[in-house]
């Protein structure tokens, strides 16, 4: 005797059938839904609301989805953001890093190292581009780290409302009269 198809319908394979030991044993297989035509041997039959499914098949219909790959999760698994991930897919969402020391930042659902988190937040100092995580001047549409607004010519720390703008960098008022005027 064969075991039956995944996905056979009753019209394709109408004789009874008999899996030892499961719930189905001795029950017609219309009695059974299959999806994917494949053989439904002892070994990889999976039972759920009293209908058969071969492994993959039961796998990729009922097992949690990964929220890096989409992938059913069969074994290890981290559970952040209200979401399971294989460990390898639990990683940075921009630079792929995995998250070492088990620190990540969350943007719009998605976990994010902390440049790359800092980077979609707008956060990131134009001088240095590291992370702005307490006082910063604001100024020509970028931000900075108070001691990196400096003047691009003499590098002299410079103060918001005392600076001049040129080519999209700031310059001290003196530097700005030698250079330009």
């Amino acid at each position: 005797d064969r075991s039956p198809g995944c996905n056979s319908t009753p019209s394709q394979v109408s004789t009874p059938w008999s899996l030892a030991g499961c719930s189905h044993e001795g029950r017609s297989q219309a009695d059974a839904v299959w999806l994917c035509f494949s053989l439904v041997s002892l070994a990889g039959f999976h039972e759920k609301d009293g209908k058969a499914y071969c492994r993959k098949d039961y796998f990729d219909m009922f097992a949690p989805k990964c929220g890096g790959c989409a992938r059913a999760i069969l074994e290890n698994y981290i559970s952040a953001l209200n979401t399971l991930w294989h460990p390898e897919c639990f990683v940075c969402r921009e630079c792929f890093t995995p998250f070492i020391n088990g620190s990540f930042f969350e943007h719009d659902g998605q976990p994010y190292c902390e440049v790359h988190y800092h980077e979609r937040r707008g956060s990131l100092c134009s001088g240095c581009q590291k992370p702005i995580t307490g006082r910063c001047i604001t100024a020509m549409a970028k931000k900075f780290h108070p001691e990196h607004f400096v003047c691009a010519f003499c590098l002299k720390q410079l103060n918001k409302g005392t600076f001049k703008e040129q080519n999209d960098k700031p310059y001290c008022q003196n530097c700005f009269l030698k250079l330009f005027c």
